[in-house]
């Protein structure tokens, strides 16, 4: 496929699809939430919107690795981060109730922001973080969801898996929460950063081992991080 026609396919094609699935699973998001204050029946809208954007661009997963904990089990599941289409893979790959942690601000954008709101999600006030992650962390667990994050931060342009930030392995030992390395691989065919445009690909999503944290303290967030970085870089293809 050229540039041009894929950058066209994505401006005329995806994105309205996108937004359609987004506005329409939104709403049905909303309104099923009046009746569920858990999440759950949000989060199952969530899955479908990632698994519809997946088909339409034509994203196959292959699920590799170990088992997962069991559904019941709140976990920490970190990834790597190359693409767009990271959050969409990943919600159409792990058969858990997700929550993701994004920045308090996502909270008041149309259909998306409103469906953090209402479903569960971690929100943070990254200039007065204080306890309030920590709490958001236990109702999360208390709830029987598990978190999902990216903590290099950003997308890698080189395919590279960058430094992971320690404050969320941080915030897992406070809580007592195992940590679940996920390896993600492809996914920049899909998507790079930097393009504006879709490329049909097959992206590997490979379980790795739970580690578990409740025998560690504060002073183990970083060495922690360089550990799951480096289970994850390990089996990334680039």
């Amino acid at each position: 496929m050229s540039p041009v026609v894929g950058w066209a396919k994505t401006a005329f094609v995806l994105v309205p699809l996108i937004a359609i699935y987004t506005i329409v699973l939104g709403t049905l998001s909303l309104v099923g939430g009046i009746a569920d204050g858990s999440g759950r029946f949000a989060h199952r809208c969530a899955q479908w919107w990632a698994r519809l954007i997946l088909w339409t661009s034509g994203t196959r997963l292959e699920i590799t690795g170990v088992p997962m904990p069991p559904a019941d089990q709140s976990a920490v599941f970190v990834a790597n981060h190359s693409s767009f289409y990271d959050t969409p893979i990943v919600f159409g790959a792990l058969t858990r109730q997700l929550r993701i942690m994004a920045k308090a601000d996502l909270g008041y954008v149309p259909f998306i922001g409103w469906h953090l709101s209402r479903s569960g999600h971690v929100l943070v006030d990254r200039k007065n973080p204080g306890a309030s992650i920590f709490k958001r962390m236990q109702r999360m667990a208390r709830s029987g969801a598990s978190l999902v994050v990216f903590p290099e931060g950003s997308r890698t342009r080189d395919g590279l898996v960058h430094k992971f930030k320690a404050g969320i392995f941080m915030l897992a030992i406070e809580n007592g929460l195992p940590v679940v390395p996920i390896s993600i691989s492809g996914s920049r065919v899909v998507m790079p950063k930097g393009r504006f445009a879709v490329a049909p690909a097959t992206v590997t999503v490979t379980v790795h081992e739970a580690i578990a944290t409740k025998s560690m303290s504060r002073d183990d967030a970083r060495e922690l991080a360089a550990r799951v970085q480096g289970i994850i870089a390990a089996a990334v293809r680039h």
